[in-house]
């Protein structure tokens, strides 16, 4: 992307690319191997340790191991219960004919064993509908655990790119200030041999300085953005200096916008919970709906009991036995809770459509208003590769007139900008399209197609 000239040395993209790196660490004090990261691994160890990831997919855990038919009402319930117990008392007995009996410390004691079952039979439905209701729920956590996924992996695929943008602008400021250092030493030996003057060699030190410091401040970005995607990655050392396994921003020009419109539609995961969350509140109206039926239960159980007796002829007790039971029973009036509470359901029910056709529009819009500023920057990528080019051929004209003394600092100056402000633009617009493109596979549900 750059001019060649004669007084640079000419080596390759890849080169100068690991001059630069080796610059970067050590500005940012680092002398141990660095690991090479590329986007693939960078995505995995995200999602396998992403703190926020983590958090979402435990709530998934816990929906899944809510359901069950025994969390439902689907299965009996047996429970098991034990008592010992007894009394200490001492009575005072008077009869009409004026005997008396008294009796202290009369000890009685008893014990009980049993086991009970408690099974609901029918309940109008309502033991499935709930049992279906968790299903719809575990299907829930699992949409809001992929689109957790997605936006952790768009995540990590912008700021990797953003890396990439500002290693490339650090690489292009590198490139200026080498530029401004070979014109010191150009006019250092022009005032050496009189052909200059001092104040145009401390001028070109002064635009040395300048570069220099716009380099270092550039450092400082790389260095937060490194940062930021340690942190997406929860890498145990936030501050972990590694190499990446691309030197430039891949662009996909090959989105059209009726494929994604189809694809959003089926596949967006916002759209997916908000269908999901249609299809529980028709499930809570039918549960609701389903106790203005009979309701039929059934109950057994086995119990043994003993009892214990410190005074009389009967000195214990010992019973066991089965017992059984069905009961038929239908709640007549509720004081209109009933009907107060399906009102509410349907009103549950017309909300969530209503959100779904919100969420569906939404959807929309951003897919377009995307997708236009996809195309645009597209465009705007071609103009500014032509004006790159344009830049280069001004300054190796430029260096050359400079070079013979047939042009002024100042203009060089301006003509080294120009190619440093091409550059920046062309940057940032590649950029812009790669956000535009994690946009539009992140709604399409494409997302993981980085992986």
């Amino acid at each position: 992307m750059r001019p060649i000239i004669p007084f640079r040395i000419k080596t390759p993209k890849t080169g100068r690319r690991i001059v630069v790196l080796i610059i970067f660490m050590f500005l940012v004090g680092e002398t141990t191997a660095q690991e090479m990261y590329d986007l693939e691994r960078c995505i995995q160890i995200g999602l396998e340790r992403n703190f926020d990831l983590l958090v979402v997919r435990n709530s998934e855990d816990i929906a899944i191991n809510n359901y069950t038919k025994g969390n439902a009402g689907m299965l009996p319930v047996v429970t098991a219960a034990n008592r010992f117990g007894g009394t200490l008392n001492s009575t005072s007995q008077r009869y009409e004919d004026g005997s008396m009996v008294n009796a202290a410390n009369i000890h009685n004691n008893s014990g009980s064993a049993e086991v009970n079952m408690g099974m609901t039979i029918f309940r109008g439905f309502q033991v499935q509908n709930r049992y279906q209701k968790l299903g719809e729920l575990a299907e829930l956590e699992g949409l809001r655990t992929q689109m957790a996924i997605e936006n952790l992996v768009a995540g990590i695929v912008a700021e990797y790119n953003y890396y990439l943008q500002q290693m490339t602008l650090y690489d292009n400021l590198a490139y200026a200030v080498m530029l401004s250092r070979e014109r010191v030493r150009i006019d250092d030996q022009r005032y050496l041999l009189g052909s200059a003057s001092r104040m145009q060699l401390l001028q070109s030190i002064v635009y040395l300085n300048a570069d220099s410091s716009r380099l270092a401040r550039q450092n400082e970005v790389l260095r937060s953005s490194q940062i930021r995607l340690n942190e997406l990655m929860a890498t145990d050392d936030p501050g972990e200096v590694f190499l990446l396994g691309d030197d430039s921003i891949s662009i996909d020009t090959t989105l059209e916008y009726d494929a994604l419109l189809a694809l959003t539609l089926e596949e967006n995961t916002s759209l997916q919970i908000a269908s999901k969350n249609r299809i529980i509140s028709e499930i809570d109206y039918k549960v609701i709906k389903s106790g203005a039926y009979p309701y039929l239960s059934f109950t057994s159980g086995y119990g043994y009991n003993y009892n214990g007796y410190g005074a009389g002829d009967l000195l214990s007790q010992q019973t066991r036995g089965l017992n059984y039971g069905l009961t038929l029973g239908m709640d007549i009036f509720d004081g209109f809770n009933r009907k107060r509470e399906q009102s509410n359901a349907r009103i549950g029910i017309e909300s969530s459509r209503i959100r779904y056709e919100e969420v569906e529009q939404s959807v929309k819009a951003d897919l377009l208003t995307i997708y236009y500023a996809y195309e645009n920057n597209l465009g705007l990528m071609r103009l500014e590769e032509q004006n790159l080019k344009v830049a280069q051929e001004n300054l190796e004209i430029a260096l050359e007139r400079y070079k013979l003394g047939s042009l002024a600092g100042l203009e060089l100056r301006e003509v080294q900008k120009s190619l440093l402000d091409a550059e920046e633009r062309l940057i940032y617009v590649k950029y812009q399209i790669k956000l535009a493109e994690i946009s539009l596979l992140q709604l399409s549900g494409g997302i993981m197609e980085y992986l």
